[in-house]
């Protein structure tokens, strides 16, 4: 999707981690251990993460502006000011529906942290190798936005600006379920393709659809609209991304086979239905947990 040049977004919506310096303190070994059991509760593999603490190391975290995105322009041009231009969106589309919504709690903004390399987080460390997820201990999303490059490269996403943003509002559907209470009381140890885990995330697919249908038509303050007609073209490449980050395509990718009994995101066909099923209905159509329901 492209920015209205005019658009104002607002800076204050993301903040950026510079590259962290590595500091020598005491680190125990038995972080490992954390991270294997924290990356099944988060959908991610956080494993790679474990030789980030060898030889007992900390980490210095240097904070940058990003005062300089504060136009459409500069989300069109640079993909930081993307972000802020996606969050700034999202953010005011999810107070929307949690306004016109009874019997809701009250919507809190969430945090979202890009950052260079690693960082630290409330679900431990982050890094490029973890990919793009949502922490629930601290409310906050972590993004490294060189992960785009790596769905083009490494796993043969067209690209674009909706895929990008794609990414960004299923990590905010992470948000939104958190903020509902919908991850509570959760089994996600399991995994395969009616798990907990799967409709988790084909549920976050689906609120990132609704998103992506109702971002052309929400105005800024002084009335323009953030984003401008979404295209067909555009809806490709969010599908795309999508298909690309399926479980099985990825199984494929990988060199192994098909294995749906380790499904935990879903399968490409999941993940693109869900986000078209949102796209066409809305949040209101996006219970992937009810017992018949066909995912």
């Amino acid at each position: 999707m492209t920015f209205n040049p005019d658009a104002k977004i607002d800076s204050s919506k993301v903040s950026k981690r510079g590259r962290n310096t590595a500091i020598g303190v005491g680190a125990g070994g038995g972080l490992a251990l954390i991270l294997a059991l924290v990356g099944p509760l988060l959908g991610v593999d956080l494993s790679g993460l474990a030789p980030l603490f060898e030889g007992g190391q900390s980490q210095q975290v240097t904070e940058e502006d990003l005062s300089h995105c504060d136009t459409g322009a500069d989300a069109n041009e640079n993909v930081e000011c993307r972000m802020v231009g996606a969050a700034t969106s999202l953010d005011d589309y999810w107070k929307g529906v949690f306004a016109r919504s009874s019997n809701v709690p009250d919507y809190v903004t969430p945090g979202f942290i890009v950052f260079e390399s690693s960082t630290s987080s409330g679900c431990g460390m982050a890094s490029a190798a973890t990919g793009p997820f949502y922490c629930p201990s601290d409310g906050s999303i972590y993004l490294d936005t060189g992960f785009f490059d790596q769905l083009r490269t490494q796993f043969g996403a067209s690209g674009g600006p909706l895929a990008e943003m794609y990414v960004v509002a299923h990590e905010w559907g992470h948000h939104i379920q958190n903020v509902l209470g919908t991850m509570n009381n959760l089994n996600l140890r399991e995994s395969g393709p009616t798990s907990d885990s799967v409709r988790l995330e084909l549920q976050a697919d689906c609120y990132g659809g609704a998103w992506a249908n109702a971002a052309s038509t929400q105005p800024d303050g002084s009335g323009t609209t953030f984003l401008k007609p979404i295209t067909q073209q555009q809806i490709a490449d969010a599908l795309n991304a999508a298909s690309v980050i399926g479980d099985d395509r990825i199984q494929e990718a990988s060199g192994g086979q098909v294995n749906p009994h380790q499904w935990t995101h879903g399968s490409s066909e999941q993940r693109q239905k869900w986000f078209l099923k949102g796209f066409e209905g809305g949040p209101g159509v996006c219970n992937t947990f009810g017992p018949n329901v066909d995912l």
